[in-house]
This record gives C-alpha cells, sequence and structure tokens, in this order.
C-alpha cells in the first residue's frame, strides 16, 4: 500500500536529531516558553521575512488570538464581519466565531480553490473589517489584489498560512502578506510537528506584544495578569523538533514541487482534472488534489490498487451541523468542488517508483 501519507519515513530522516533535541530539553529541564521557543519563534520570522514570529498551541489559536489580539487593541470589535473562502477547512471560520466576529463567506475561484477576489468587493460593508484569505493546499492567495482592495476599504489582512509555508509570491512569502498570520505545524504540514503546534506571524509590533501575553493566561509577569488569556504555548520540545526540520523545509517544498510537476505532466486521463501549475508564484503542493465526477469510483479503484487518497474536504463548511446557520445557503462553486476534490499522495519521501505507479494506475482508470 501506497501510504496517503508516510509520517513515519517523514520524520524517521531526523530521528537520531530529534533524540539530541529530546535528550537536550530533558536536561535543561524547561518544558514551557523557554530557549527552544525563542529560538524557532527568531528562527521563523526570518524564515517568513517577518519581525515577529510568536508560538502557539495549535494553527486555530493562532488565527483566534490574532482577532483577540486586535479587539483588545481597537482595531477590530465584537459583531464586525470578516471576509473569508467558503472554500476552505472549518477551522478559518471557527476562528471568525469564537473571537465573536461575524464570517462573511465569498465562493473561490475553481481552478486555484482559493477565494475569488473578483467576488470580494460585492459584499463589503460598512462593518467589513478584515479580510481573511486562505492559502489552500499550499497557493497563496491573489495577495497583492487582496492588498489593494484593503487599502482601498482600510480592511485588516490576517493570512490563514496553514497549509502554505513557504509559499511565495515575488519574493514575499506566506505569512509576510498581510498585517498578521496564523500557520499550524499539525504533523501532515510541510513543516510539521510530532503533535499540535501553530504560530503567528506579523511585523506589528503591538500585535506581536499582546499576542505573546494572551497565549499565557494574559500575563507578561508571571502572577500578574493584565487581560483575560488563554493557555496556549508552544510546546519547548515541539519547537526544538521543528528547528530540527525547519532548515529543510525549502528542500522538502522542492520535492513536492517535482511530484506534482511529474503528475500535472504525466497524468493524461479526461475524466480526471488536475490542478494547474502557477507560472507566476511558488506553490508548495501541501496536498495535490484532483477532481472528477467519479470520486467514489476512482478511490475505490486506487484503494484496490494500493493507493490511498483522502478527501480535503467532503463537506463544505457552510453544509456543517456546527454551521446550521448557513445550511440553507448556497455556495454552488464551493459545493461543487467538494463533491469532487480527490487528494493524491503528496510528499517528499515518496519513491520515484511510488510515483509512477500512481501515475500510471491513474491513467488507467
Amino acid at each position: 500500500m501506497i501510504p496517503f501519507l508516510d509520517l513515519q519515513k517523514i520524520n524517521a530522516q531526523y530521528q537520531n536529531e530529534f533524540q539530541e533535541k529530546l535528550n537536550l530539553v530533558l536536561e535543561k529541564g524547561w518544558f514551557i516558553l523557554g530557549d527552544e521557543v525563542t529560538l524557532f519563534e527568531q528562527e521563523f520570522a526570518e524564515y517568513c521575512g517577518v519581525k515577529h514570529a510568536v508560538g502557539v498551541g495549535n494553527g486555530l489559536d493562532a488565527l483566534v488570538l490574532i482577532l483577540k489580539a486586535y479587539i483588545q487593541l481597537g482595531k477590530l470589535q465584537k459583531g464586525d464581519e470578516v471576509i473569508v473562502p467558503s472554500n476552505t477547512y472549518i477551522a478559518t471560520i471557527l476562528a471568525i466565531l469564537q473571537a465573536d466576529l461575524v464570517p462573511v463567506l465569498v465562493e473561490p475561484n475553481k481552478d486555484t480553490f482559493n477565494i475569488d477576489v473578483s467576488f470580494i468587493e460585492l459584499y463589503i460593508t460598512k462593518k467589513t473589517k478584515a479580510i481573511m484569505p486562505v492559502h489552500l493546499y499550499g497557493c497563496l492567495a491573489d495577495m497583492p489584489a487582496i492588498q489593494h482592495l484593503a487599502q482601498q476599504y482600510d480592511l485588516l489582512v490576517i493570512e490563514d498560512a496553514a497549509q502554505a509555508h513557504g509559499a511565495q509570491y515575488n519574493g514575499i512569502k506566506a505569512g509576510a502578506w498581510g498585517n498578521a498570520a496564523g500557520f499550524s505545524f499539525y504533523p501532515g504540514k510541510n513543516l510539521g510537528a510530532l503533535g499540535d503546534a501553530g504560530a503567528v506571524t506579523t511585523n506589528d509590533d503591538a500585535l506581536a506584544e499582546l499576542v505573546r501575553c494572551l497565549r499565557n493566561y494574559g500575563s507578561v509577569q508571571k502572577y500578574k495578569n493584565d487581560y483575560l488569556g488563554y493557555n496556549s504555548r508552544l510546546d519547548e520540545l515541539q519547537a526544538a523538533f521543528l528547528r530540527v526540520k525547519l532548515p529543510f523545509l525549502d528542500i522538502e517544498n522542492k520535492q513536492r514541487l517535482h511530484i506534482a510537476t511529474r503528475y500535472c505532466h504525466e497524468i493524461k486521463n479526461s475524466k480526471i482534472i488536475l490542478p494547474k501549475l502557477p507560472v507566476d508564484k511558488e506553490h508548495v503542493f501541501h496536498l495535490f488534489v484532483i477532481r472528477t465526477k467519479d470520486r467514489a469510483q476512482l478511490q475505490h479503484y486506487l484503494a484496490q490498487h494500493d493507493i490511498q487518497t483522502l478527501i480535503h474536504y467532503p463537506i463544505a463548511p457552510h453544509k456543517q451541523n456546527a454551521l446550521q446557520q448557513w445550511n440553507e445557503k448556497s455556495f454552488p462553486i464551493s459545493e461543487k468542488i467538494h463533491q469532487e476534490v480527490l487528494s493524491l499522495p503528496m510528499y517528499g519521501v515518496l519513491s520515484d517508483a511510488q510515483v509512477e505507479k500512481i501515475i500510471t494506475t491513474v491513467n488507467n482508470y
């Protein structure tokens, strides 16, 4: 069986370095907000090209803390509207709701899967205060156009960069385009921890300082709490592991792009719509997502030939039970995408033989 994602093989490359980091953390005996977190924050900020990275518990918390901090800073207030793609993982929308803000869902471009900028202006009202683009599957949203709209209407831009570590356009990486960005280091990400982890990136000094405070019970000084905060701190050991993997992220992304290029050039089946290889920006292919009207049959066929696939995502957010207030709304582009998408195996340690088998099997379907 070719697994959809072989985390054991991915992380085996770093086993010795992980063991060294584990021993180091054990020897220090400092397990919360220690040197490893501080150093990773510095290194990840430098990698993204921003002034600040703040390690937090996970990607959802990263987005929530950004929004909560902007409310505290007076740049947002409860009830404000945030424009967000209708085609995304539900966490993006949950973050807005958990910050007592109002998500305004906008349809995606069917070719890029990302928010269709040509629709955004139709949804801007006096209550609109922010846009939260998602760099879905590792492809940057149209950030120059989004930034232009944000400047025109004086809106915050908060990137959901959970799937886009290292993606860039014109030399500017995901996490450095907006006022702030939320990253996830969930184990399956291009830069994955060995558990939950996340980060906020920003050039805003006041925001970074407040997020650091909010993540730690609203406290800057121990036992002195200035805000109603949270417990969402990047774990010291996970930071240490991420420091091992960060220097190899660009290599991993190049391997993913190589595999994606082979898929795009060599898969030739009229039943399948392939993603487009961008010519003007670096797609890091967190996922390689095809579309087909025969999804159930194709997935079953691939499984019979020992190729595991997953669906990202089977249910559109507005159709989820958790978001019943949107269940009756119609987002036909999103709904069609969610009915047709299927993710093929995509990770840097796929062998040439495995890639060849996937291509041949898909072509024979």
